[in-house]
């Protein structure tokens, strides 16, 4: 980080200005994190909802620039980009349907981001994750620890609500970690996930802690299918900025993020859900648990599962 940079104010670009960007958006300026630029492609749409925010700041106390636009000129000069463009599921829809269509999505977004960014870090969110992660690196060419996804976070604190409310803790009592593909595939740990350091297979049953994991992996169709229309976005949105707290205060927070893989956890050429150390580098470092048998074979297949769909999208849009 040069000094000139180390004192001009952060920037963010949302790329995508639904329920959860336009959310993350409110995250970051009122907590003062960063300056934010909010960019759709519906004209009018990201204007007026950087003018709503405004119009709070002296209301919540924060005094950042937020800009609406439909221009990625606009972006220019980002130090994160945050994609969140694309089509949401609808009830009965798996991450996976989305594949072609988001794909092109945010390949497009990729391309346009890069050009006034350079030396971003992005982060993705667009499902199906795993997938439009390797997408973007491949897009932007970027160092991979550069590009990642924001999935684990979000899947590790829904295991870690559910595991709260099963025990009646708080949830701030309670440490979750999940890895994998963010799909019906995903890997919660039990053994890495805690109750005051306790894990948690010592103080339920493994009937319980498998209706746990079940519940886990389909956390975001239950919120799709109860809402009807739409997805989630306040949990997302939180789970997002976790991510960007991390790179742009130097944090390097262990957190489980989908990451380039080149042989660890035995899997090559692909973007997965692992706990990574994050800062402002990126991804400075992938940490490899001692998994059980059974768990590494749920996450081999997760990584295949992944690794298919990743082939097949390159296959059709590159």
């Amino acid at each position: 980080m040069d000094l000139a940079s180390a004192y001009r104010s952060r920037r963010v670009a949302i790329v995508g200005a639904g329920n959860v960007g336009s959310t993350l958006a409110q995250r970051i300026a009122e907590k003062n994190l960063a300056d934010v630029v909010l960019l759709d492609v519906v004209e009018g749409r990201p204007q007026g909802l950087a003018l709503d925010l405004l119009e709070a700041s002296g209301l919540v106390g924060h005094h950042r620039q937020i800009i609406g636009t439909n221009d990625y000129a606009d972006t220019a000069d980002s130090d994160i980009v945050v994609i969140t463009a694309g089509l949401p599921r609808k009830p009965g829809m798996s991450r996976d349907d989305l594949l072609q269509v988001n794909g092109k999505i945010v390949l497009e977004v990729a391309r346009q981001a890069i050009a006034y960014s350079p030396q971003a870090r992005f982060v993705v969110v667009t499902n199906p994750l795993d997938v439009m992660v390797y997408l973007v690196w491949k897009a932007t060419g970027l160092p991979s620890q550069q590009v990642m996804g924001m999935a684990g976070v979000l899947d590790s604190a829904r295991f870690q609500t559910f595991i709260s409310l099963e025990l009646k803790v708080p949830p701030q009592d309670v440490s979750a970690m999940v890895l994998g593909g963010h799909g019906d595939l995903m890997v919660p740990l039990p053994q890495y996930s805690t109750v005051c350091g306790i894990p948690i297979p010592e103080l339920l049953d493994q009937a319980t802690v498998e209706r746990l994991c079940d519940r886990t992996r389909h956390g975001g169709a239950e919120i799709v299918g109860l809402l009807q229309r739409g997805g989630a976005y306040s949990a997302p949105s939180a789970a997002i900025y976790k991510m960007v707290e991390a790179i742009l205060l130097n944090q390097s927070r262990i957190l489980p993020a989908s990451a380039y893989l080149e042989g660890q956890y035995g899997l090559q050429d692909l973007y997965l859900g692992v706990p990574c150390r994050v800062g402002w580098p990126g991804v400075e470092e992938i940490l490899e648990l001692r998994l059980t048998d059974a768990e590494h074979d749920l996450l081999q297949r997760s990584g295949d599962f992944v690794k298919v769909r990743t082939e097949q999208v390159l296959q059709q849009l590159m």
